[in-house]
């Protein structure tokens, strides 16, 4: 059974910074791509960044140089380190894996349920 787990959302003031993590667990092999959206009250969700296996990253133009996303593959953790919050940058932020259980095999989608983040002005 596959797991995403987020954590380190809380409260924090405008210009702070947070860091959170997604950790996955089960029978994984591969990690081919790593997500984390958000998504706040009555807007869409919105890719917030992404990794691949290889380490390649993007961001939305929004979070570009103020987040950045890094993985250890060793421990099949994702963190996503965000400094100078602003207050639009509250929302739930959501962990998503597109993933391998076998080898060579086919890929599958996984979500978590995500962490709160909230950003006071």
């Amino acid at each position: 059974q596959v797991q995403l787990v987020e954590s380190g959302g809380g409260l924090v003031q405008s210009g702070g910074s947070l860091r959170l993590s997604c950790a996955a667990s089960g029978n994984i092999v591969s990690l081919d791509v790593i997500h984390w959206y958000r998504q706040a009250p009555g807007k869409q969700r919105e890719l917030v960044a992404q990794v691949t296996i290889g380490g390649s990253t993007i961001y939305t133009n929004s979070v570009k140089g103020r987040f950045t996303i890094s993985r250890d593959n060793n421990k099949n953790t994702v963190d996503l380190q965000m400094n100078s919050l602003k207050p639009e940058d509250t929302a739930t932020y959501l962990c998503h894996a597109i993933l391998r259980t076998v080898a060579g095999g086919p890929t599958y989608s996984y979500w978590g349920r995500g962490t709160q983040v909230t950003v006071s002005s």
